[in-house]
């Protein structure tokens, strides 16, 4: 049926009565939903025959018409739109449909009643789309002012099929329907194959049918169906499938294999919401499957933890950290565990050195390397580098590097900075065992990770002080260079003021150098050079740990030679005071009377 027009444009606006349409209009719809072919000319004949309704012009108040006068949703030529009897007709005819489909399907259970829903949903749902489409006009105008006046109850049609499937057919099904989708998870969790497709039809459905009934126009999902019908009882399915499993499991196998099935059961768990559940239902599946695979073992995990440290199992150690780290607070205890552990293990190893170490620092020095050697490699691989477990390892090493079998046969709390002082003299002094550069340098940077653990920092300035104004004035410096290096790594993690008088001492000796060269020139152009090889080393009085010397007798030819310089550092240097140390001071004597043999 059309709508003629005039030669002008004009639309002749007729009488269209429901009752004429009706039947043409009944039969097409059944045709959609039967799910029979449509021409397309068929089709906007049906649409036509929604248009040609809404616009009549002679409705009665039953069709709550809107008069030309109306703003929104006048059409042109002052239209009136019309719609709530039509409406009413294909609710109930949707509602009849759906009435003879339930009792096909009421008796179902199992697989059945999942093929039969999912089929009749899928057909339903398209073919609803269908309808919507035909009373798009109908959408358009009259359910749409409707809905802005506040009416409720009142959906577009693809809606109201949603609503009456929901009230019609869901409501009398969605329990066996649930129940038949949980049984098919429980038989995927035991191994067997099922039929995905299915499940996540039903999920589809379930989110579909979320409708926000106070603003039936609002956009974005409404998840309140899927939640409340399926998801809350499925976490309770999940809980107590988890809770039996796990006590049977731990029951007949070790924690290290309950740890691996833990671990692949939350990688099946959230593989099965990407494949057929909604993506909102992870978070809340994760949580239950931590509470109860995870959460209510910790005391086993904790007792295991310690086995796994003795054994030195870190693959095993890391798959537990991954674990528990999932449980909010977890980890504190394993920390705790870990901190006792390698306090134990590093003074276990210094006791095996006995008093030995009391006079080797090298070998003291490397027993607590190789310790935290091991156990920074455990917390950097198994645990992530965790922060916790950082702070763990380095509470540790500071507990057995400041307090152990080697302080104590000292009695003093000081020999752990004496010892360290003396390892790092070692190393930079002059050797016939002295390494390559770059791996002197290393070597440096693993005793500052020991200096790090150092509590008296105090005493090891004062030991190394010492070392390094000896290996100074001594000229024992194997290398300049590794020195300043020393001096630079100890300021970067003590500041300026820890190293401004080391700094001092090394600058004075490169001072020195130029002096003694000044005075040579000095010697050489006054023509009265000394006949003795002298050099000097000008110490800045307070940075350098030495005391002054006892009185003592210079030779003659010295005393000339201190005279000499004494008045060029005077003519250099006015208003400066040198104290000489002759006890720190040296001497070559070459003799002649004697055949080379």
């Amino acid at each position: 049926m059309a709508v003629a027009k005039p030669h002008g444009g004009q639309s002749i606006k007729q009488n269209y009565d429901l009752d004429q349409i009706w039947g043409d209009l009944r039969g097409g719809i059944e045709q959609v939903f039967q799910r029979l072919s449509m021409s397309k000319m068929r089709y906007m004949e049906l649409y036509t025959h929604v248009y040609n309704y809404c616009t009549s012009v002679h409705q009665t108040e039953k069709g709550r018409a809107l008069t030309a006068k109306t703003k929104k949703g006048a059409g042109p030529g002052g239209a009136q739109f019309v719609g709530l009897e039509l409406y009413e007709r294909l609710k109930e005819l949707l509602k009849y449909y759906q009435v003879g489909l339930l009792d096909n399907g009421v008796k179902l259970m199992d697989e059945a009643v999942l093929k039969f829903y999912t089929q009749q949903w899928e057909e339903y749902q398209f073919s609803s789309k269908v309808l919507n489409g035909v009373c798009a006009y109908l959408n358009r105008h009259w359910v749409r002012r409707e809905c802005e006046e506040g009416r409720k109850g009142i959906y577009e049609i693809y809606q109201l099929a949603l609503v009456t499937w929901r009230d019609n057919l869901f409501r009398h099904l969605n329990k066996q329907v649930t129940n038949a989708v949980l049984k098919f998870i429980e038989r995927e969790r035991c191994g067997e194959t099922i039929n995905k497709r299915l499940v996540s039809s039903v999920k589809d459905c379930y989110v579909e049918l979320g409708l926000n009934e106070d603003d039936p126009t609002a956009r974005g999902q409404n998840l309140s169906v899927y939640k409340e019908s399926f998801e809350n009882q499925f976490l309770e399915d999940t809980e107590r499938f988890y809770i039996r499993e796990s006590v049977e499991f731990l029951r007949q196998n070790p924690v290290t294999e309950y740890m691996k099935k833990a671990e692949g059961r939350l990688k099946e768990e959230e593989k099965r919401v990407l494949e057929y559940l909604h993506e909102t239902t992870l978070q809340r599946l994760l949580v239950t499957c931590d509470k109860v695979l995870i959460e209510k073992h910790l005391e086993i995990f904790h007792a295991e933890f310690q086995n796994l440290l003795n054994a030195d199992k870190n693959e095993d150690l890391g798959r537990m950290f991954q674990l528990v780290s999932r449980i909010p607070d977890g980890l504190g205890e394993l920390r705790n565990l870990l901190e006792n552990h390698i306090t134990n293990q590093g003074l276990a190893a210094i006791e095996k050195l006995g008093q030995e170490a009391l006079n080797e620092p090298k070998i003291y020095v490397s027993t607590i390397l190789e310790v935290h050697r091991k156990y920074n490699a455990l917390v950097l691989t198994a645990f992530n580098n965790d922060s916790g477990f950082v702070a763990s390892l380095d509470k540790a090493c500071g507990k057995f590097i400041n307090n152990n079998a080697v302080t104590k046969l000292a009695n003093k709390s000081s020999k752990s900075p004496e010892l360290l002082a003396k390892y790092i003299s070692l190393l930079l002094q002059k050797s016939s065992k002295n390494p390559e550069e770059a791996e002197l340098e290393d070597t440096l940077n693993q005793v500052m990770v020991v200096f790090k653990f150092i509590e008296d920092k105090d005493v090891f300035q004062k030991f190394y002080s010492k070392m390094l104004a000896k290996r100074l004035v001594q000229h024992m410096s194997a290398s300049d260079d590794a020195e300043a290096s020393m001096i630079s790594k100890l300021k970067q993690a003590c500041g300026f003021e820890y190293t401004s008088k080391l700094q001092r001492m090394f600058q004075d000796i490169g001072v020195s150098k130029d002096l003694n060269e000044n005075f040579k020139k000095h010697l050489s152009n006054s023509g009265e050079p000394l006949d003795i090889d002298f050099s000097i080393q000008v110490l800045s009085s307070g940075s350098w740990p030495f005391q002054q010397s006892c009185v003592f007798s210079l030779p003659s030819e010295l005393e000339r030679c201190v005279t000499r310089f004494t008045a060029f550092y005077g003519g250099q240097h006015s208003g400066r005071k040198l104290n000489w140390l002759f006890h720190m001071s040296k001497g070559e004597l070459v003799t002649n009377c004697f055949k080379n043999k």
